[in-house]
């Protein structure tokens, strides 16, 4: 039984260690050349704008950021399988906005997933970064990129957005612990979560996106989950690194989408 014990808690900690290696990553200037999952958790200058996004007028960026208001089902083809996400724009409105509209311009027809930690115990299985569509770009740099608006020719962040359970509106560009607060999140990170990966930065989430591959409550409050698999669970639990998204397609909710 203690040996049983002792295990758990070398599992737990090994997991606690890949927080910071495994979801911070790169949404900024693709030419720092590291991936900071793997390197260095400093993040890159580009990234920096991103950290105004608190400081300055949050509804004046944010009204022109997309919104879902309802929920959305989106359909993923990874390797010939359907994965079936249910997107919650009433709890997430702006991240599940953001997710649905990189659909609809088909940004993640053919990204990669570049990440994938199963060992010793099942994390996540992380992707979106763009720079995968171009099979030129070293393995190294993926996971420091993001959406590029084609309107601003900027890249385009979204502040963390975490709703607590009961609240009335989500919290933005906090951490709960940094917004002191001690409930647990209306979504949270259960086997199957689909949530933004991002830098140290708390509004620097772009593109890059993970499926929580088990019960994740220590990122509850600290990364924003806005959908669930609601089927093809047991095709996330056989992606392995380098598989592709093959299609993402929006099949209900586009009508709530707000541009």
């Amino acid at each position: 039984m203690k040996n049983r014990l002792l295990t758990m808690i070398r599992g737990w900690l090994w997991l606690l260690s890949l927080v910071f290696l495994v979801l911070v990553t790169g949404c900024g200037n693709p030419s720092v050349g590291d991936s900071m999952g793997v390197q260095n958790t400093t993040p890159p200058g580009g990234s920096q704008r991103a950290a105004s996004i608190s400081a300055t007028n949050n509804s004046s960026i944010m009204s022109n950021l997309p919104r879902l208001e309802g929920k959305a089902t989106i359909v993923m083809t990874v390797n010939g399988s359907p994965i079936t996400i249910e997107v919650d724009g009433i709890a997430a409105p702006i991240t599940a906005g953001n997710f649905v509209d990189l659909v609809n311009r088909g940004v993640y027809d053919g990204v990669s997933f570049h990440r994938v930690v199963r060992d010793p115990q099942p994390f996540v299985v992380q992707g979106g970064d763009p720079q995968s569509k171009d099979e030129t770009v070293p393995t190294s740099r993926l996971g420091t990129g993001g959406f590029i608006d084609p309107d601003t020719s900027q890249q385009r962040y979204i502040p963390l957005e975490i709703k607590p359970r009961n609240a009335d509106e989500p919290i933005y560009g906090k951490t709960f612990d940094q917004a002191k607060i001690n409930v647990a999140p209306l979504l949270s990170h259960t086997r199957g979560a689909v949530a933004m990966a991002r830098s140290a930065l708390p509004d620097s989430a772009s593109s890059q996106f993970y499926f929580a591959l088990s019960d994740l409550p220590f990122l509850d409050g600290n990364y924003a989950v806005f959908g669930y698999v609601v089927d093809g669970m047991a095709v996330v639990d056989q992606i392995e690194q380098g598989d592709r998204i093959e299609s993402a397609k929006i099949i209900t909710g586009l009508e709530d989408l707000q541009n």
